[in-house]
Parts: C-alpha cells; sequence; structure tokens
C-alpha cells in the first residue's frame, strides 16, 4: 500500500492533487459513503489536529460514537482513522485495499485521496454518529472537502506549504476558506489582521454564520500540556456551544472533562509530551514558525542547568525563518528524519551554524537521541522537534 500509492508525507509536493476529480470519482465508486454521517470540518496552519482531538473527546464525552480523520500519523497507519479513539482494525484496512486495489491502482489515486475514501467508507460502516475530519493540506482542494459538514472550524493561518497555497497569509486563508459551505455556520480561531476580512468576506458571500473563538473570555484547563493548547481548546469549546445550538446535547461537564480527557479519550501524542523525567525529556511535532515560535517561548519558561535540543527537518521548509527562533545558549545534535524528503544533517548543520546554533551532527533521530541522553545530567532538559517525523521515530517503540 504505501510502496505502490503516492503519499506526501514522505515525498512531499509531488503527492499533491490539485483538484477533486479523483476523491469524487472514488466516493461514486464507493458508493458517497460521506454522505451517511453528519461531519465537522476542521482546517488551519496550526492546531488543527489537536483541536480536532480535542472536539472528538468532548463529542465522546457527551456520548456519541465519533469518527475521527487526522495526519499525518506518528507510528501506525491507523492513527489516521478513528472511532471513539479505537483505531480501525488492520482486517478492515486490508478489506477496503483488497476490495478496491484495482480501482485504485488503475485510476492513480494518491496515498491520501485512497486513505480519506478508507476512512469515509469506515465511518459509514460503522454508523457514527458524528465525524470530526482534519483538512490534510489546504482546504479548497484537500480531498476531504467533499463532505457537507454541519460546522467548519479554521484554527489559524501561518506561512506553511507556499510553494502550494499562496506566498501571503491572505492567499494562504483563501485556500483554507474553501471549506466554508453556503449556510454552515464557520468558526474561526484566531483573528489576524491579514486574513479574518478573508473569511468574513467568503462567509458572507455563502450567508455563513461567523464566530470567533479568541473572542470568548473563559479559562479552560486540558490535559495537553503546550501553552499553545489555550488557543486550541477556546477553538473546541466554541465549536462544541455551536453543535448544542444545532441540536446536539452537549453539556458543560461533557466540555470540560472532554478538554481534560484528549489523550485518553484520543490518544493523542506528539504534543508538548514528556517522555521522560531525569533529565526531562519533552517531544513536540510543531514543524513551522508559527507553531515553533510557541514551543520555544515555552521552553524558555521552562527550569534546567543545560538545553539539549534535537533536531530535524524536512527539506521543504524555510529555515532562514525558523532557525533564528532557536536559543543560542543549547546544545543541539542535528538529524535526517528517515523519509525521503528529510532534510540532510549536513546542509541542516551548515544553516544552524550560521545564524550561531552549535552542535554535532548525525546520521539519524535516534543516534542524535541517544548522544543527547549520553550527555545530559538530571537537571538538564532534552527538548526533540522540528518535524513530526523526527518526533515520530523517538514515539516508535
Amino acid at each position: 500500500m504505501f510502496q505502490q500509492l503516492p503519499m506526501y508525507q514522505r515525498v512531499g509536493v509531488d503527492a499533491f492533487k490539485k483538484d477533486l476529480f479523483n476523491i469524487i470519482k472514488l466516493s461514486e465508486h464507493l458508493e458517497n459513503p460521506h454522505e451517511n454521517f453528519k461531519t465537522v470540518h476542521v482546517a488551519g496552519t496550526n492546531g488543527k489536529g489537536s483541536t480536532s482531538h480535542m472536539l472528538a473527546s468532548i463529542l465522546q464525552e457527551a456520548g456519541y460514537k465519533v469518527g475521527l480523520y487526522t495526519s499525518p500519523h506518528l507510528i501506525d497507519f491507523r492513527e489516521r482513522i478513528k472511532i471513539n479513539g479505537n483505531e480501525i482494525p488492520e482486517d478492515e484496512v486490508v478489506t477496503f485495499i483488497h476490495a478496491n486495489k484495482e480501482y485504485l491502482e488503475k485510476n492513480n489515486l494518491s496515498f491520501f485521496e485512497m486513505t480519506v475514501g478508507m476512512a469515509f467508507s469506515y465511518f459509514s460502516n460503522e454508523k457514527v454518529d458524528i465525524a470530526v475530519i482534519e483538512v490534510g493540506l489546504g482546504g479548497r482542494l484537500d480531498s476531504t472537502n467533499i463532505i457537507r459538514p454541519l460546522l467548519s472550524v479554521i484554527t489559524n493561518i501561518g506561512l506553511d506549504h507556499t510553494n502550494m497555497l499562496g506566498n501571503t497569509l491572505a492567499e494562504i486563508a483563501a485556500e483554507k476558506a474553501g471549506i466554508i459551505k453556503s449556510n454552515t455556520p464557520v468558526v474561526i480561531g484566531e483573528f489576524q489582521e491579514e486574513t479574518f476580512p478573508v473569511f468574513k468576506r467568503t462567509a458572507e458571500s455563502h450567508s455563513a454564520k461567523i464566530l470567533l473563538a479568541s473572542s470568548q473570555d473563559i479559562v479552560l484547563k486540558t490535559d495537553l500540556k503546550g501553552d499553545y493548547q489555550n488557543k486550541n481548546s477556546k477553538t473546541a469549546y466554541t465549536a462544541a456551544k455551536e453543535l448544542k445550538l444545532l441540536g446536539f446535547t452537549i453539556s458543560s461537564k461533557n466540555v470540560t472533562q472532554g478538554l481534560l480527557s484528549v489523550v485518553f479519550n484520543t490518544g493523542l501524542q506528539g504534543r508538548w509530551q514528556q517522555i521522560m523525567d531525569s533529565p526531562k525529556v519533552i517531544c513536540d511535532t510543531a514543524h513551522n514558525k508559527e507553531g515553533l515560535n510557541y514551543v520555544i517561548t515555552q521552553l524558555e519558561r521552562e527550569s534546567y542547568k543545560k538545553l539539549h535540543i534535537v533536531l530535524g527537518f524536512v527539506s521543504d521548509k524555510k529555515l532562514e525563518d525558523i532557525l533564528s527562533l532557536f536559543p543560542i545558549d543549547a546544545d543541539y545534535y542535528f538529524c535526517k528524519p528517515d523519509i525521503p524528503r528529510g532534510l540532510d544533517e549536513d546542509v541542516l548543520h551548515k544553516e544552524a551554524s550560521a545564524v550561531g546554533l552549535r552542535g554535532e551532527k548525525f546520521k539519524s533521530v535516534k543516534h542524535a537521541y541517544q548522544a543527547a541522553l549520553s550527555r545530559a545530567i538530571n537537571k538538564d532538559l532534552i527538548f526533540i522537534g522540528g518535524s513530526t517525523f523526527v518526533v515520530a521515530e523517538i514515539l516508535t517503540p
């Protein structure tokens, strides 16, 4: 399955399809399973994964059978497709591929298109009450954008994937705004001067009610430890409130408990996740300028004797915008994630040295991590990040 079909997670832009033709035809082949269950559609540059998991957890606490489709996965492909926190069984994946293999190969389906079809088919067969569907990339042309959701959610906009989505925040916002549907409310997570007018115009043209989550004057607690989760929890809270207006039975207790039980209810990993106490080891999947800025700000508030950073990226990131965010007084362990689009450790080492970041380079993530562990004392802090794939290799048993 992984070998025969292109996969953005591994090869990048070459796997990106710039229209919905394939997914529409696949859905017709599967008898349009996405029409058989209610959905919430979640887009955004940062936070869409956490927000999707938070909302799914809230809905689970309210007693609903909840489908959750997210990407990419960290360790196991099946993480992408869950019902009430349980990953799709292996035999369901095998059965879907076996039943549709000839069609998938004949029509040159991308990995993502195939996976979306699998998720929608599985949610339909299992008769979920509602599914939270995370956009893979962008919005307007994303394969998930064939659904007619009850509610759309756009967390925020950052300058990521500019080679596919546009070079300005407004251009990227226009792509994300493509998930806004006629007469369908949309929650915007954050007010951004360049992007909110884009969302407002799009919502008005579609007669769609628009809600701004960041205007909510409320303090919410969640089991997800990153400070940046404050914004995501407000977005999930606002979405839950709107779903209640749309007829879902969701109590304040459901919201509170849902936000406090995201990891338990959904199995989410890699968000400011502490994996060791002594020395303290934290990993986070933030991988663009906006996301890493939040993470590094939080790192600065941690107490430690020495900071060690295991760092790797994929090759399509603008390093000049990212590396200058990192502290120069840390010891760095530069590495290449084990995927085709992983950035070579020699290139990263050279670019990092140019902005004053000092450290050694390693052929693999695990070698870099082992070196950090061998040099850190109990009162030190090790941070692992820069890419989802770096974190995935650390969390893989």
